[in-house]
């Protein structure tokens, strides 16, 4: 089915990314890098140690893909095997995970929505059922309280005050989601269990963590996303629908307090021209006329600026605006045409309805908190 040339590059790529998301699994875990001197030289001791981290995360992606691979064999359609992307750009000064993640691409036309729903759906259940299985480890086997004394001595300081920017830190706080918060909650001895920031020194946490938030993004219920073959399988005729109103509630809570009626006068006149070029040119591949286009991008900017005005400790989570570009301006917002809407049974309904459960459980408001 594949040549041999093709075989070479993807597992020269998943070995390439192994290499970058140990690289950054030492900086995470250790404060460790090739890069760097002394004790904070990633040695060979600390390259195995970091694989703790580096071998979940990437098994959950692998399955991940390997659940949409499957299922397009199963259904005759012909895809690549997954590309990993390597990403390590800790040498820059930049936090990393060493990966941009991992793509497989469907060479053939899919003209039924079951197959689009099957190898849609595949990918997010089969990675998620790995990273609940990598989370129950983490919170089972939690180390000793002390541990974080072995990366942080500087904690057992009476005197200590934190870290600074001045310092070069990064301070780096993860949000809760519901199920994270839930198995914390039922599964973790609360006397061992770090806080939010402290979580990227533990690697199976931490891993399953990040796994958590691939999948909720990937189960966003927009355009070609997994999730948005989801919706098209429930709901074939009102996708587009869906689509557009659940990616304009995504934008409409990430760009809370971009235009801030508490700025500077000068500042604002500057930003909010700028934010609202921003937002029409997320919705230029939007199948909408361009009237209407300019009635939503002048409505979401007017509701998040009266929102602070009134609410002035409100406030969304701007890292967000990069992915609704993306997905606004790049992927698009719509799902290819099939012919005819056939019923799915009843069994690939509970699926669906599943995967939406697991997007709620999954979705994290405010992920990656830097400060």
């Amino acid at each position: 089915m594949y040549s041999k040339k093709e075989y070479f590059r993807h597992i020269s790529l998943f070995l390439l990314t192994l290499v970058t998301t140990t690289f950054a699994g030492g900086e995470w875990l250790f404060g460790r890098s090739i890069l760097g001197s002394g004790e904070h030289f990633l040695n060979w001791e600390y390259f195995v140690k970091s694989l703790h981290f580096s071998v979940p995360f990437l098994g959950i992606l692998l399955v991940h893909e390997m659940g949409h691979l499957l299922t397009s064999i199963k259904h005759q359609v012909k895809s690549t095997m997954p590309y990993f992307i390597p990403g390590w750009l800790g040498f820059l000064g930049s936090p990393s995970i060493g990966t941009f993640g991992a793509i497989i691409r469907m060479r053939s036309f899919v003209n039924s929505r079951k197959k689009f729903f099957d190898i849609g759906v595949a990918g997010p259940l089969a990675g998620f059922v790995l990273a609940v299985g990598v989370l129950w480890y983490g919170f089972t086997h939690l180390p000793p309280a002390d541990y974080i004394y072995q990366i942080h001595p500087e904690y057992l300081d009476p005197n200590f005050k934190g870290h600074t920017a001045e310092e070069g830190y990064i301070n780096l706080e993860m949000g809760y989601n519901l199920l994270f918060y839930g198995m914390e909650k039922l599964l973790a001895d609360p006397a061992k269990m770090p806080n939010m920031s402290e979580i990227i020194h533990f690697p199976y946490i931490f891993a399953g963590y990040l796994a958590l938030f691939f999948t909720a993004l990937n189960l966003l219920p927009i355009g070609q996303l997994d999730g948005g073959h989801v919706v098209f399988g429930l709901f074939p005729k009102n996708h587009k629908r869906i689509s557009l109103v659940f990616y304009t509630a995504f934008v409409a809570y990430a760009g809370l307090g971009v235009i801030n009626p508490y700025q500077d006068f000068y500042r604002l006149i500057v930003t909010i021209p700028l934010y609202v070029v921003f937002l029409y040119i997320c919705y230029l591949r939007a199948s909408l006329d361009n009237q209407t286009k300019w009635t939503i991008v002048l409505s979401l900017a007017a509701v998040q600026y009266l929102t602070v005005y009134f609410s002035p400790t409100v406030e969304g989570y701007s890292g967000w605006l990069f992915f609704a570009f993306l997905l606004g301006r790049v992927m698009g917002l719509e799902h290819p045409e099939v012919s005819g809407y056939r019923e799915l049974d009843r069994g690939r309904k509970l699926i669906g309805w599943l995967a939406i459960l697991i997007f709620i459980l999954c979705f994290t408001p405010q992920p990656f908190k830097f400060s």
